[in-house]
């Protein structure tokens, strides 16, 4: 009990004497939260991606893609596959049948916004019942494509980020031109950064006869879904993949999340490794500044263990100030900021997330930071010779 009392009080008059080494605490507490600020920053980008990809899937909504082809834009189908789809069990049955989708997906070029390069882009060939299996997506302006005329609609993030996509507008692509009539929204997804036309009519702009790159079917539970693969993977007709449509965008966010934790890793050890280095030299010129005042706590009969602990909790209180700081400034600056990226060749609009889980990772880094910063300078003040010390000036 006695050195708990004794690390109070040592702690307590050092926390009270930071004001006279403001200048070099300034110096670690800026260190720290210039990292956790660039990591979190980073990291938020991968939280916001992902958010985007598992937004726009549903667990009760299947993909079918030719066996092999992993993405929409690798699958080529024969038109027919959707009519072997529909008479698989577990689908939802609407008015006029099955609700099913087939789908076709081009990439075309436009110029973005902010820097007027050019940038592929989702063009989506669907028919009515894709509003019924993508039931989030609403129009928030203007009006649904008529699916015999050159119309389309167009996502919200596309509309923002591209030139031209402009309601009213006219968008040129294979051999039509195609009337803009209304700008389309699905809750943050992926889909917000497609235009969508009629099938048929893509199909022939694109020459494609009657082929599909992926039927989507909503199914009454997601315990539908294992009958409904079954069904097509044994259907000797087909050659076919089926994933649920949540598994299948999760598996499409895996490899950009797993580059940005690479490269948020690569760069927080980096800067890590600086800080700590700026918090040894900050908690050093501390403990040479403090020599004659630990040596005589020694004396006093102050044993190595509080003093020890209460140079850490310096470290550690400067790392936390620095983590809070970082944080904060991370999320005023970087929550919900739009920015685009490139997946399977087509740009994907999302928002920077920095979240309550980044935000404490973050603050958790930054107190790691500063125990290592304080280890050393702790060791030398608990190993320095109490004669020596008392004789510094």
């Amino acid at each position: 009990m006695n050195w708990l009392k004794q690390l109070i009080s040592v702690s307590a008059m050092n926390f009270r004497n930071l004001r006279y080494r403001l200048d070099s605490s300034l110096v670690a507490v800026i260190g720290f939260a210039g990292v956790v600020l660039v990591v979190v920053a980073i990291l938020s980008i991968r939280a916001g991606f992902q958010a985007t990809l598992l937004v726009t899937g549903s667990p009760a909504t299947a993909i079918v893609l030719r066996g092999g082809a992993g993405t929409e834009v690798n699958s080529v189908l024969n038109g027919d596959t959707s009519h072997i789809v529909a008479t698989a069990p577990g689908i939802v049955q609407s008015d006029h049948g099955p609700v099913i989708s087939p789908e076709l997906l081009v990439q075309i070029s436009l110029k973005k916004r902010s820097t007027g390069n050019w940038s592929n882009v989702s063009l989506r060939g669907v028919n009515a019942d894709a509003f019924l299996v993508h039931d989030k997506i609403h129009i928030v302006s203007g009006r649904m494509f008529t699916p015999e005329l050159n119309e389309v609609v167009v996502g919200a993030d596309a509309a923002r980020s591209f030139q031209g996509l402009q309601l009213g507008g006219t968008l040129h692509s294979g051999r039509y031109n195609w009337k803009i009539v209304g700008i389309f929204d699905d809750g943050g997804g992926l889909y917000n950064s497609e235009i969508w036309a009629s099938l048929p009519l893509l199909q022939g702009a694109y020459q494609r006869g009657n082929s599909i790159g992926s039927v989507y079917a909503k199914l009454t539970t997601p315990a539908a879904f294992t009958a409904f693969k079954q069904a097509l993977t044994d259907n000797p007709q087909l050659s076919v993949s089926v994933e649920r449509e949540s598994d299948y965008f999760a598996g499409q966010a895996q490899g950009m999340s797993l580059f940005i934790s690479i490269v948020g890793g690569i760069i927080g050890v980096l800067m890590g490794g600086g800080a700590v280095f700026g918090a040894i030299n900050t908690m050093y010129t501390a403990v040479v500044a403090r020599a004659q005042e630990i040596a005589t706590l020694r004396a006093l009969g102050f044993g190595r263990t509080p003093v020890l602990v209460s140079v850490l909790l310096e470290g550690l209180l400067l790392g936390l100030v620095g983590g809070v700081c970082g944080g904060v400034l991370a999320y005023l600056l970087f929550n919900g900021f739009e920015a685009t990226t490139f997946n399977q060749f087509s740009s994907i609009a999302f928002r920077f997330d920095v979240t309550l889980h980044l935000l404490a990772l973050g603050v958790i880094y930054a107190l790691l930071m500063g125990l290592l910063g304080g280890l050393l300078p702790a060791v030398r003040a608990v190993r320095m010779p109490i004669a020596a010390g008392l004789r510094q000036t």
